[in-house]
C-alpha cells in the first residue's frame, strides 16, 4: 500500500490530473456560490495588479495604504450611484408609467380589448399575466442575489489585499506541508495557470469596454443627452460583462432617452444598442479575444457561443479563459503572457 501511494505520489501527470478533477468537483458542488467565487477573483485580480504598478512607480508606497484608497474611491462612487442615479432611474420610470397610463385614459381604447378578445381567451390573458409576474420577481431577485454577491466580493476581495503580503506568506505555508505538499504545489501550477489566461481575457474586455463606451458616448453626444460623463462610465462597467453587458445598459439609457426626446430618441438608442452589440459580438469580441489569447477567430466565436449555452451569462467571462487554460495544461497552446512571470519550477 505504501509502495503504491509512493508511486502515485512520484507520478507528477498522474497526481496533477486527480488533483484537477478534484478542483472540479469542489467548483461543481460550490456552483451555487459561483456569483461571489468569480466576482471575488476579478475584483482581486483587478486590485493586486493595481498595487504591483503603483508600488513600481512609487517603491515606498504601503500597501495598505494603495487598497484603502481605491476601497474608498469605489465606497463613494456607490455612494453618488444610490444617492443620485438611481432616484433618477426611478422617477423616469414612474414618468413612463404615468405617461402610459395617461395614453389609456385619453383614448377610447374598447376597440382593442374587443380586437384582443376576439383571438385570445380569458384563460390565456390570466396565464401570461401569471408568466409576467413571475418574471418580474425571478429579475427582482437575481438583482438581489447579485448584489449580494458584490458586497460579498467586495469585502472578501479589501480583506484579501489589505493583507497581500501576509496572504501570500500564508499561502505558501502550504507548500512544504509534510503529507500534502505535492497536493498544494498541483494547486498552485494551477492557479497560476488560470491567473494568466484570465488575466489575458480581462485584459481583452477591458479594450472592448472602452470601444464600446467611446462609440455610445460619441452618439449620445450628437443626441445631446445629458450627462454624458456618467451615463459613458455606467456603459464602461456594464460593457465588462461580455456581449451580455451592452444589452443591459438599454434600460437606463432608454429611460433617459425617454425622458429628452420621447419614444423618438428610445428607438434610436435601441438602434445604437443594436449595433454596438452586433459590432462587439461578431467582431470586437472574436478579435481581441484571438488576438490576446493567440486563439483563431473562429475557435474563439466556437467557445463563446458553447460556453454561453452551458454557463449563461459567466460563459462568456469565462469560457475562453477555461478553454485557454485546458489548452495551456494539455500542452497545446501555452499562454505567453505573464509566463515568464509565473513560470513553474520544476523540482
Amino acid at each position: 500500500m505504501q509502495e503504491a501511494w509512493n508511486r502515485f505520489v512520484s507520478n507528477v501527470h498522474l497526481h496533477r490530473f486527480v488533483v484537477l478533477l478534484m478542483i472540479i468537483a469542489v467548483l461543481y458542488y460550490a456552483r451555487g456560490m459561483m456569483n461571489i467565487i468569480l466576482i471575488t477573483f476579478v475584483f482581486t485580480y483587478i486590485v493586486v495588479h493595481l498595487i504591483r504598478w503603483v508600488q513600481k512607480k512609487v517603491p515606498k508606497m504601503p500597501t495598505w495604504l494603495i487598497v484603502s484608497v481605491v476601497y474608498l474611491l469605489i465606497v463613494v462612487g456607490l455612494y453618488f450611484v444610490i444617492t443620485d442615479y438611481i432616484p433618477l432611474l426611478v422617477k423616469e420610470i414612474v414618468k413612463m408609467v404615468n405617461s402610459l397610463i395617461k395614453f389609456y385614459q385619453s383614448n377610447d381604447m374598447n376597440w382593442l380589448m374587443r380586437y384582443i378578445n376576439r383571438y385570445i381567451s380569458t384563460d390565456s390573458l390570466f396565464g401570461q399575466a401569471k408568466h409576467g409576474v413571475q418574471l418580474v420577481v425571478d429579475a427582482v431577485t437575481s438583482i438581489g442575489t447579485l448584489t449580494f454577491a458584490v458586497a460579498m466580493s467586495l469585502i472578501l476581495s479589501f480583506f484579501y489585499t489589505i493583507e497581500l503580503d501576509r496572504m501570500n506568506e500564508f499561502s505558501k505555508s502550504f507548500l512544504t506541508s509534510t503529507y500534502l505538499g505535492w497536493m498544494f504545489e498541483d494547486i498552485y501550477y494551477f492557479g497560476q495557470k488560470f491567473v494568466n489566461t484570465f488575466g489575458v481575457v480581462l485584459e481583452a474586455q477591458f479594450f472592448i469596454a472602452i470601444c464600446n463606451t467611446c462609440l455610445t458616448m460619441i452618439c449620445l453626444f450628437f443626441m445631446r443627452m445629458p450627462q454624458i460623463f456618467a451615463l459613458g462610465l455606467m456603459v464602461f462597467l456594464l460593457s465588462m460583462v461580455p456581449v451580455a453587458g451592452v444589452i443591459i445598459s438599454l434600460i437606463p439609457l432608454s429611460m433617459v432617452g425617454y425622458s429628452v426626446g420621447g419614444i423618438r430618441y428610445v428607438i434610436y438608442i435601441i438602434v445604437m444598442i443594436m449595433c454596438i452589440h452586433a459590432l462587439e459580438a461578431y467582431v470586437l469580441n472574436p478579435k481581441f479575444m484571438s488576438s490576446r489569447t493567440e486563439l483563431p477567430i473562429f475557435f474563439t466565436f466556437v467557445v463563446l457561443l458553447v460556453s454561453e449555452h452551458f454557463f449563461g451569462t459567466w460563459g462568456l467571462i469565462v469560457g475562453v479563459p477555461i478553454f485557454t487554460f485546458l489548452l495551456d495544461i494539455a500542452g497545446v497552446k501555452p499562454v505567453g503572457r505573464g509566463q515568464h512571470r509565473y513560470r513553474w519550477k520544476k523540482q
